[in-house]
């Protein structure tokens, strides 16, 4: 049995064991399998084996072995097999099919393969490993202890402090398992965990785009759109990017023209992230539901005038290449992030199907990539990264990438404004996206009015159709990106909304669907279908209006104000407070008050702690100062900021550390000089900039509930 960690010394432990009948094969120069030329004597080994997987951007192919012949069972006393006396698994054909590999000179490796311990899914481990040392760690000491262990650093990365992708020497094998648990001992280490791939599945105005307009197809007449006609009377997403990670995208596509920024192949660190398989058409055709411009007798995005990232991600789920790509998003001034892929799903017709309870953690390096993103991006205040609920017909909660809780996840509802058969279900679905769906007579569900989804396809190649455009698209995959497009519309519309801000409006931007089938609970929200099906007009219109004043009906009373220093009353829920050198506030305070409106003298410096102090939550605190660094406390109530009356605080973060963090929620309001609204965050969104250059912070309040 082997190990891994996800989550640092206390975290998830997962548990995989060796499997004895697969193998995989590494080709060199990630040549496929069939185009490798073999000896006579492998290819009489391998005549009866079959190919159960392939991981294209690494050349590995995993080959399932024949069984050996063996005589009957044992029979026990009782005249029954007897399971007792069977011994354990046979791996002699295993090992004879690897001996053969090995000594083929077009085969660099032909190893052994590991398994989910529960499910039998397929992981393959590299001889690399993701480690993160404590912030406070110094550079030399992180250094120290990767060459304590003979590891070479790879790549320092970005998205985190202290976080390095590094490799043990070729030929370690399974001893990366036990390396990587010894790091992870180490003091100075917070997170290390070894490379570990499974499969990527992707979540797979014309007449025909029914979702996004009222329309008839074949005589019947569908409505159940997303009001987007409503919402490009406001903006139709110029100024907006959005990032689809995927495979490869026909950036070619006339649909597109203009508007590709930044394009990157994540997989091969290098190219333009146009396809290079027969088989990559995924990306074409999600790129098109978020934005393609909708020319005569093609096909319209959500989001028709935004800018395209395309980003190239052909390797296995859990590869770096992952966190490289969400970091690459944030970096180069994506505002959305489209993810139309997972975990592999159960066949949703089959309620038996042993992967409907499959967990898949979130590993510990595409984590905290997307928390980069989620906080680092847009100069700050973060990009909104969207999920493909997934398609089979199973919990959100076992997909450990849709339950990230800053992510939205979207689940697909079908043209008649019902659930889509297939669509995942949770209390991690936010909003649902009409896509594609099937019919099922086991359960009555009938068969759908469209064949799915019209968008782009990949030009002058054979792709979905024989045509650019596909009108047959579907799954989550398709409901993802249209999402991402109507988010791209409400960030055009107010670009200085955070992710946090955009969840929000979503919530109270959506068509309530399925009233009798959709199980909504006391907060309107809905496994199937989260808080219904997105109105694009409704959200857009919201987002406009976010922040500005809201009509008073008569005279409105300004909040009261608590001095600082001076309280430490908690109110009857037992929330704590905010004690330190600016405005404190507990559940009974109002954020949007007049005390920090009025503010006039820019801030130096802060020191702030929970009041009466306790060690289970402590509050840190993140601040740009003077557009130089990024520093944060070390301790409760400890000074971070500049010495001089001319230090300008540009950006700050709030959260919660501790064991009773998740009990509690912190949010905040920012007065930046010159700025009437108050920028507001919470959890550790940051608001202002991490560049250089930025309006000074005046005022800050802050509420912990």
């Amino acid at each position: 049995m082997y190990k891994v960690k996800y989550g640092g010394k206390k975290g998830k432990t997962i548990e995989l064991e060796e499997s004895p009948d697969l193998v995989a094969v590494r080709t060199k120069d990630n040549k496929n399998m069939d185009e490798v030329s073999l000896s006579r004597a492998t290819q009489d080994v391998l005549s009866d084996s079959v190919q159960i997987a392939k991981f294209p951007d690494s050349g590995v192919t995993i080959i399932k072995v024949a069984e050996e012949e063996t005589p009957p069972p044992m029979m026990s006393r009782g005249g029954g097999a007897s399971r007792e006396l069977s011994g354990p698994p046979d791996t002699a054909r295993r090992d004879a099919t690897r001996a053969a590999l090995k000594q083929e000179e077009d085969i660099r490796f032909a190893g052994r393969v590991l398994q989910d311990k529960d499910t039998g899914e397929v992981t393959l481990y590299t001889e690399n490993f993701f480690v993160k040392f404590y912030d406070t760690t110094k550079e030399e000491d992180c250094l120290a202890v990767i060459g304590k262990y003979s590891l070479t650093v790879k790549d320092k990365l970005a998205f985190a402090k202290n976080a390095y992708f590094v490799c043990a020497s070729e030929g370690t094998g399974l001893k990366v398992f036990e390396i990587a648990e010894k790091v992870l001992n180490e003091k100075v280490v917070e997170y290390c965990h070894p490379e570990l791939v499974q499969e990527r599945r992707f979540k797979g105005i014309h007449p025909f785009q029914w979702h996004l307009s009222k329309t008839n197809i074949n005589g019947n007449a569908i409505d159940a759109h997303v009001n987007i006609e409503a919402a490009w009377k406001i903006t139709k997403g110029k100024g907006a990017t959005i990032a689809v990670i995927d495979d490869g995208i026909d950036i070619e596509h006339p649909e597109f023209a203009g508007r590709v920024v930044h394009p990157f192949d994540a997989t091969s660190q290098q190219g333009t992230g146009r396809p290079i398989a027969d088989d990559e058409n995924h990306g074409t055709a999600c790129a098109g539901m978020a934005c393609a411009s909708g020319l005569k007798d093609g096909a319209s995005g959500t989001a028709p005038e935004s800018l395209l990232m395309p980003i190239r991600l052909r390797s296995g789920l859990g590869s770096m290449s992952e966190a490289n790509a969400f970091a690459w998003a944030a970096q180069n001034g994506a505002d959305v992030i489209s993810c139309s892929w997972g975990p592999t799903d159960g066949d949703w017709w089959d309620p038996q199907h042993p992967l409907h309870n499959k967990q898949t953690p979130l590993p510990d390096s595409t984590r905290m990539a997307m928390e980069f993103a989620l906080t680092q991006g847009r100069n700050g205040k973060g990009c909104v990264i969207l999920f493909a609920a997934g398609n089979g017909n199973e919990p959100t909660a076992n997909d450990g990438y849709v339950s990230h809780p800053g992510i939205i996840t979207v689940a697909a509802c079908n043209d008649t404004g019902k659930r889509s058969v297939y669509s995942d279900y949770g209390k991690q679905v936010w909003v649902a996206f009409p896509s594609g769906d099937f019919a099922w007579k086991a359960l009555r569900h009938p068969a759908p009015l469209s064949p799915g989804l019209r968008t782009t396809d990949r030009t002058a190649t054979a792709g979905y159709d024989t045509t650019s455009y596909t009108n047959s698209f579907g799954g989550t995959s398709g409901a993802c990106p249209g999402m991402a497009g109507v988010v791209a519309l409400m960030l055009a519309a107010n670009p200085a909304l955070t992710p946090v801000q955009i969840k929000d409006i979503i919530k109270n931007s959506c068509d309530l669907i399925d009233p009798e089938g959709g199980e909504y609970d006391a907060n309107k929200h809905s496994i199937y279908y989260g808080y219904g099906r997105i109105n694009a007009g409704k959200a857009v219109e919201n987002a406009r209006n976010f922040g500005k004043p809201a009509a008073a009906p008569a005279k409105a009373t300004p909040a009261k104000t608590t001095p600082a220093k001076t309280s430490t009353t908690k109110t009857k829920a037992q929330v704590p407070v905010v004690e330190g050198s600016i405005r404190v506030g507990t559940t009974d305070t109002a954020l949007n008050n007049e005390a920090i409106k009025t503010a006039a003298k820019n801030l130096t410096g802060i020191a702030l702690q929970v009041a009466p102090a306790k060690k289970t939550l402590r509050l840190v605190y993140q601040i740009n100062v003077d557009g130089k660094q990024i520093v944060s406390n070390s301790k409760p109530g400890e000074y971070v900021g500049g010495t001089t009356a001319r230090t300008k605080l540009l950006g700050i973060a709030f959260s919660l550390e501790g064991s009773e963090a998740k009990k509690y929620t912190v949010e905040y309001a920012v007065k930046f000089e010159n700025e009437a609204a108050l920028v507001q965050g919470k959890n550790g969104s940051f608001c202002g900039t991490i560049g250089k250059t930025g309006k000074a912070i005046q005022g800050i309040s802050i509420v912990i509930k």
